[in-house]
């Protein structure tokens, strides 16, 4: 098997070829078709979280080089371990790639994505750069027929991620605005998925690249809106009825987060996702006035994977915009991804 692996954070991905792993145990050896870049991917290359104000989140313990990243993974199941059950040769599948220890509290409750001793594919264990995956147990694969290979792996990050933080935005109305911040890849993926789970629900995409509105727009985006205009803010809170009933920050930076919070209404909730780092000031005493809710969303655990894959398999939602490179082309993916590039997701082909 080839694979592409961080042998030293802050360089170039290495090629190693090395012997195709036997599946052991309940083990699911998948040969990958399509592997997507993730943003988060480049911290991992980088080895650290830019958390701002010179704060940095070291990832050299959760992820000990040598080490292959990826886990958008699709695919098809080549081998199976002697004790696997509940997967057959041959079948195409989706990984879901957010295991965790599978005996802990977290994971006792179906919530294995935020395990304290956790085993992600494409982090704490290999992943997707590369030919093939061994995966731990066929209860983390999932049919995604009948949609193409390429659209199916991007449900692994980009789709859950954003599914699960629709999902923590509870039930909106066609009175209950919506605020998304964020038009990247990840951001696509909830713009497109807002419009199945609230049609009626008016929908403000806040992105300050013009150069994605279009794309936005062709997801379902209601109005798009640049946060650096004059008024924008004012503007915004004007159209949605003195504020949005729920504000997902896909950007996570600290202007993001301020425009966010200042965009929800009373008795709204900012859900907070991106991982762009910075500081914010805020006075707790105004969210209890006005009765808001701050929370964060991390993907999403195996049961809203389940519920997502059985929505996408409707064809319902639109395809997320991409581009397909061979694998090694991996390092070169994620240097473009980190110039910002990149539109929608970049596929890697072994």
């Amino acid at each position: 098997m080839i694979s592409y692996q961080v042998e030293a954070f802050g360089k170039p991905l290495a090629q190693v070829l090395r012997e195709t792993p036997q599946p052991q145990g309940t083990e699911v050896l998948v040969k990958i078709g399509s592997s997507g870049v993730c943003h988060s991917d480049v911290h991992l290359q980088d080895g650290y979280f830019d958390l701002g104000g010179g704060n940095k989140l070291d990832m050299g313990r959760a992820m000990q080089p040598p080490r292959t990243m990826g886990h958008e993974i699709a695919g098809t199941v080549v081998a199976l371990g002697p004790d696997a059950q509940g997967a057959s040769i041959g079948e195409r599948r989706v990984v879901y790639p957010w295991v965790g220890c599978g005996n802990c509290s977290l994971c006792l409750a179906g919530e294995e994505q935020v395990c304290t001793a956790p085993r992600a594919l494409g982090i704490h264990r290999d992943g997707g750069f590369s030919s093939h995956v061994l995966v731990p147990h066929a209860r983390y694969l999932f049919a995604f027929d009948p949609l193409s290979e390429e659209q199916a792996c991007v449900y692994a990050c980009s789709g859950l991620t954003a599914y699960g933080a629709l999902k923590k935005a509870g039930a909106l109305g066609p009175r209950d605005a919506l605020v998304i911040i964020g038009a990247g890849g990840v951001g696509l993926s909830g713009v497109r998925l807002a419009r199945q789970l609230f049609p009626d629900t008016p929908l403000f995409v806040v992105e300050i690249d013009k150069s994605k509105w279009d794309v936005a727009r062709a997801a379902g985006a209601s109005e798009m809106v640049d946060p650096s205009a004059e008024g924008a803010l004012k503007e915004l809170l004007k159209a949605t009825g003195g504020g949005a009933a729920a504000v997902i920050d896909f950007v996570g930076a600290a202007a993001t987060f301020n425009f966010g919070l200042s965009a929800v209404r009373k008795a709204g909730k900012l859900i907070v996702v991106g991982l762009f780092g910075g500081n914010v000031n805020f006075v707790p005493a105004m969210m209890v006035l006005r009765a808001q809710s701050i929370t964060a969303s991390y993907v999403g655990n195996p049961r809203e994977m389940g519920e997502l894959m059985a929505l996408a398999r409707t064809g319902k939602l639109a395809d997320m915009p991409m581009t397909t490179r061979p694998l090694a082309e991996a390092s070169a993916a994620l240097d473009e991804l980190r110039a910002g590039r990149i539109n929608g997701r970049a596929i890697l082909k072994p």
